[in-house]
């Protein structure tokens, strides 16, 4: 196994400058990883992802597998070929597909039956089949196959959820391992699962840490819990994690909270929302967010976020860009998101340089306020 990870400064449980390294680059940390669930960043080209400063993007096992197919995706050269994108991309294990799409499938011991969203055909996924699909679409990082208990569940499910957990992510890296895959230079992160009770999370992730896998990932949180719930759940669970491995909070969050779990100890984020929020008229500011289609931004000649360095910020008012989204024009859409997934990235590339600075803490603290709060 190949070393995937170097921690460059700060402490094991707090806020730390690492590097992760992949067949296709190094990723600075702490880092935001955009969403390309279906082999693409809702409304943006690779180039403009890039472009903001995208390190690492995201695609996701279930719905890839779904369509177009792995097989097709690998015949055709791999996810990096298929959708031209020449940097890092991690794979979701579809893991997530059990909680969110919970009327469609069943789990036994030995995976998960799904029913296709899409067609309704039969399809299942155990831990050969989610590396398989990996391994067909050549991610860098892959996730291995988990279960995510949803919030509120008893302790007994939760229970079951993690241990499938383990014995899943045992099987994934034996076979990953077997068949040279880890030697090759990909890697496979496990998922540390226990909903809210502390002690499923720290048995979950010490049983994963003697596995040894070359990234951990803390999972089933943002999944309905409040903030205050998830933030004790990710600090439960990090200091579980090897200080020289990277740390994956999947599926969060808003900055103020990016800001928090940085501040934990955690190095890599995903989250659908840049793209999401951008798609209706909602947009991301140093002073919280704020929705485009209000009248009071009809005559605003001002950009989003003065002195922001992307093409949005650069070219376009506030009242051109409230124009387009009263018009129902698509190209709003590109213009948002790319402001938004900008200042997640943006986000991430200050406060990596406030960690080097060795003023992290007092920075965040003021940026949190002034968002939450704003003057």
């Amino acid at each position: 196994m190949t070393n995937s990870f170097q921690l460059l400064q700060g402490e094991a449980n707090g806020p730390r400058r690492g590097r992760v390294f992949t067949r296709h680059g190094e990723i600075e940390t702490p880092i935001f990883m955009p969403v390309g669930t279906q082999a693409t960043v809702k409304a943006l080209t690779p180039a403009q992802v890039e472009e903001v400063g995208a390190q690492i993007i995201l695609g996701n096992t279930y719905h890839l597998n779904l369509r177009p197919g792995s097989e097709l995706v690998a015949q055709l050269g791999g996810l990096h070929n298929f959708m031209s994108w020449n940097k890092p991309i991690l794979t979701d294990s579809g893991g997530f597909q059990v909680f969110s799409l919970a009327k469609l499938r069943k789990i036994t011991d030995k995976g998960i039956a799904f029913q296709s969203h899409i067609d309704g055909r039969k399809i299942f996924l155990g831990p050969r089949e989610c590396f398989d699909i990996q391994r067909n679409l050549g991610t860098d990082i892959a996730m291995v196959l988990d279960e995510c208990p949803p919030f509120p569940c008893d302790e007994k499910d939760c229970r079951s959820a993690v241990d499938r957990t383990i014995r899943w992510a045992r099987e994934f890296k034996e076979i990953a391992a077997g068949e040279g895959w880890l030697e090759a230079g990909h890697h496979a992160f496990g998922i540390v699962q226990g909903s809210v009770f502390e002690d499923q999370r720290k048995e979950c992730a010490q049983a994963l840490v003697d596995i040894g896998f070359p990234g951990y990932a803390v999972g089933g949180v943002s999944v309905g819990e409040p903030e205050p719930e998830m933030l004790r759940q990710v600090a439960a669970s990090i200091p579980e994690l090897p200080a020289d491995k990277p740390r994956y909070v999947m599926g969060v969050g808003t900055p103020p909270q990016l800001l928090k779990m940085i501040a934990l100890g955690a190095d890599m984020f995903d989250c659908v929302m840049p793209t999401r929020l951008a798609r209706h008229a909602n947009v991301f500011t140093p002073d919280g967010t704020i929705n485009l289609r209000n009248e009071r931004f009809k005559f605003d000649e001002s950009p989003i976020v003065e002195g922001m360095d992307n093409y949005t910020c650069r070219t376009f008012s506030r009242a051109y860009l409230r124009h387009l989204v009263m018009s129902n024009e698509l190209l709003a859409h590109t213009l948002l998101s790319l402001h938004n997934v900008h200042f997640f990235l943006d986000l991430m590339r200050q406060a990596r340089e406030h960690i080097e600075l060795g003023d992290f803490a007092q920075w965040s603290g003021q940026w949190i306020e002034r968002y939450n709060f704003p003057r």
